[in-house]
């Protein structure tokens, strides 16, 4: 089975609970426990909403273009006026 064929048959799998969850719900009345039940199956059903867009990838428009990074090392000239952070000043030793 396909990806996609495998979040069909969860969403039709969740939607039966939903189903079973509203019968039982009518026959037992509506207590704190299948209030739980309820909650946790429509969480349960956000979240193969989320599962479901993650695996289509992301849109065209949310895609950042790569930035292509040179090798060819900095001028040195630049950091002349900077410590090494976190190793002191050149001319000093750690105690």
């Amino acid at each position: 089975m396909s990806v996609h064929d495998d979040l069909t048959s969860v969403h039709r799998a969740l939607d039966d609970l939903l189903r079973s969850v509203t019968r039982l719900e009518q026959q037992i009345g509506g207590g704190l426990e299948i209030r739980r039940v309820r909650t946790d199956a429509e969480h349960l059903r956000e979240s193969l909403g989320l599962l479901r867009e993650a695996a289509q990838g992301p849109s065209p428009a949310q895609r950042r273009p790569l930035v292509t990074i040179s090798d060819t090392p900095y001028d040195i000239s630049l950091w002349t006026d900077s410590d090494d952070e976190g190793l002191g000043a050149r001319d000093r030793h750690a105690p």
